[in-house]
C-alpha cells in the first residue's frame, strides 16, 4: 500500500509554505473556484437578458460548488480520455448538475477559468503576503531603535571600515524591505480581471450571444468583476490575459527574495564574527559531528530560498516573449509551477524572516571588543589633531604614527596579538602632552556620526516606518511571531 512517502513532494509544500498558501493553490481550491466562475458567468449572462438560463440551472450549479473526491475522479477519468483539462471540469459540473447540462461555459474560452482563476489566486496570495512582510519590517524596526546607539565596526569590501551602529546597519534592510512593500503594493493595486473577452480577445461570441448589443458585453464585465472583487478588466486581453502581468508579479517578489538574501547574508557574516546571532531553540543541533556547533541555519535557509525566488524572472520573461500572436499552449506548464512556486517561495521567506528578526541576539561585549581591535587606527587622524592643539608639527605627528601603527598592525598580523597601538603611543614621550586624552578618543560613539538620529527619524516613533505600517497594524500587533515547522 502506497503512501504520501512513496511520491515526490515539494520542499515548499512538505516543509516550508504555511497552510493557508498551500490551501489557496490546492487542486480542490482551484476546481472550486472554476465552479465559481462558471455560475458568475451563468448568473451574469442571466442577468442581463440570456433568458436560457433557467432559476433551476443555477441553483444546481450552487449547490455543487464544492468539488468533491467522486467529482475529481470523474475529472481524472474525462480528461484521461479528452486531453482537455477544462472540458473534463465542464463534464464533471453536468453530471453533478445535470439541470445546468448546456448552459454551462456559454460564450467562454478555457482561459475565461484558467485566467481569471489565477488572477483570483494571485490577488489573494499578494493580500497573504503583504501583512507578514509588514511585519518582518516592524520586527526590523523594533531591533534598530533597540540598538541604534550600539557602536558597531563598519565594513567596506568587508575590511574595517568607519563604524556604524548595530540599529544603523538594521535601519538598511529596513529601507529595502520598505521598497520591496511599495513594489507588491503595486502589483497588488495594479491587477486587473481578464474577464469574458473570447476565444481571441475580441468578444466575438459574446457579440453572438447578445445579438450584437455590445452594452450587454460590458454590463456582463462589470457584473463579473463586482462578483470575483476586482475593480476592472484589463483594457486588452488577447486569448488569455498578458502574460506581462505574471513578469510583473514576479519582479516584485523576486526582488523581496534579493533583500531577503542580502539580509540573511549580512546575519550570516555577523554570525561568524560572534556580534550577533539567529534565535536557537535549546534542543536544536547545529551539527550532526560537532555537536558544539550553533549554526545560522535559518539564514541560510532564507539564503537558499531567496537565491530561487530571485532566479524565476527568468522564466517569466521566457514566457512572456514566447507568446505567439494570440496565444499559443507553452505557458502552460511552466506557469503551473512557476506561479504557484513564487508565492510559496515568498510565504516561506516571510515565515522564516518573522522568526529570525523577532529573535535576533546581539553580544554587546563581542561588539565592543571587534570594535576595539580596529578603533586605535581610526583614531589616529584624532591623535593627530589633538597634537596640532598643543603646537605640535603635523607632518612629524603624521610620521610617528605612522611608525607605530605599522609596529601595532605587525604585531597583530604576524604575532597574532592585539592592537597594542594606544599602548605604544602611551609609552612613547612624543605623545605625552595629550596622554591624559588618549582613552577618550576611543569612545566608538565619537566615530558613528548621526547614526542614531538616522534610525530615530526613519524607524522611531512617527518615523518613515511607523506611517507607511499604519494600514497593517492590526495585523502587526495581533500576530504572534512565525514558528518554523522544520
Amino acid at each position: 500500500m502506497s503512501s504520501v512517502f512513496d511520491e515526490y513532494q515539494s520542499p515548499l509544500s512538505a516543509r516550508y509554505a504555511s497552510p493557508q498558501m498551500k490551501k489557496l493553490f490546492s487542486p480542490r481550491h482551484r476546481a472550486n473556484t472554476w465552479r465559481k466562475l462558471w455560475l458568475w458567468l451563468a448568473e451574469a449572462e442571466k442577468e442581463v437578458g440570456l433568458v436560457r438560463i433557467t432559476n433551476e440551472a443555477l441553483e444546481a450549479i450552487r449547490s455543487n460548488l464544492e468539488v468533491t473526491d467522486e467529482a475529481f475522479k470523474v475529472i481524472a477519468e474525462e480528461e484521461r480520455v479528452r486531453r482537455h483539462d477544462v472540458m473534463s471540469h465542464v463534464f464533471a459540473l453536468e453530471k453533478d448538475a445535470p439541470q445546468a447540462a448546456g448552459i454551462i461555459h456559454i460564450g467562454a474560452t478555457s482561459c475565461y477559468v484558467t485566467d481569471n482563476a489565477d488572477l483570483i489566486f494571485m490577488r489573494d496570495a499578494l493580500d497573504m503576503l503583504l501583512p507578514k512582510l509588514a511585519k518582518v519590517i516592524h520586527n526590523l524596526a523594533q531591533f534598530a531603535m533597540k540598538w541604534r546607539d550600539l557602536p558597531t565596526l563598519g565594513y567596506t569590501h568587508y575590511q574595517p571600515a568607519q563604524p556604524i551602529t548595530m540599529g544603523r546597519r538594521a535601519t538598511q534592510w529596513v529601507q529595502d524591505l520598505m521598497m520591496d512593500l511599495d513594489d507588491i503594493e503595486y502589483v497588488r493595486v495594479s491587477l486587473r480581471f481578464r474577464g469574458a473577452q473570447g476565444t481571441t480577445g475580441t468578444q466575438a461570441s459574446f457579440m453572438e450571444v447578445f445579438q450584437g448589443d455590445t452594452a450587454k458585453i460590458d454590463q456582463l464585465n462589470k457584473i463579473l468583476c463586482e462578483k470575483a472583487g476586482f475593480d476592472s478588466c484589463y483594457d486588452i486581453s488577447t486569448q488569455t490575459y498578458s502574460r506581462k502581468v505574471d513578469l510583473r508579479v514576479c519582479n516584485a517578489l523576486a526582488s523581496f527574495g534579493a533583500t531577503a538574501e542580502r539580509a540573511a547574508n549580512d546575519i550570516r557574516h555577523m554570525a561568524h564574527d560572534k556580534v550577533l546571532d539567529e534565535p536557537h531553540e535549546s534542543t536544536q543541533i547545529g551539527s550532526s559531528a560537532m555537536a558544539f556547533k550553533s549554526n545560522p541555519m535559518r539564514s541560510e535557509r532564507i539564503c537558499s530560498l531567496g537565491r530561487k525566488l530571485r532566479n524565476l524572472p527568468n522564466d517569466f520573461s521566457g514566457t512572456f516573449a514566447g507568446q505567439w500572436l494570440e496565444r499559443t499552449l507553452d505557458d502552460s506548464a511552466i506557469r503551473r509551477i512557476d506561479i504557484p512556486e513564487m508565492f510559496l517561495i515568498t510565504d516561506a521567506l516571510l515565515i522564516a524572516l518573522d522568526n529570525v528578526t523577532n529573535g535576533l541576539v546581539v553580544f554587546p561585549a563581542m561588539v565592543e571588543a571587534q570594535l576595539q581591535q580596529e578603533l586605535p587606527f581610526m583614531a589616529t587622524e584624532n591623535i593627530i589633531m589633538k597634537l596640532v592643539s598643543h603646537g605640535v608639527s603635523r607632518q612629524e605627528a603624521h610620521e610617528q604614527i605612522r611608525v607605530l601603527s605599522g609596529e601595532a598592525r605587525y604585531a597583530v598580523r604576524v604575532e597574532g596579538k592585539q592592537n597594542d597601538l594606544i599602548e605604544r603611543i602611551e609609552q612613547n614621550e612624543f605623545f605625552k602632552p595629550i596622554w591624559h586624552e588618549l582613552r577618550a578618543l576611543l569612545d566608538g560613539k565619537l566615530f558613528i556620526g548621526r547614526s542614531p538620529e538616522i534610525v530615530e527619524r526613519y524607524a522611531g516613533p512617527g518615523g518613515v516606518v511607523e506611517q507607511k505600517l499604519r494600514a497593517y497594524e492590526d495585523h502587526i500587533t495581533s500576530t504572534r511571531t512565525a514558528e518554523l515547522a522544520i
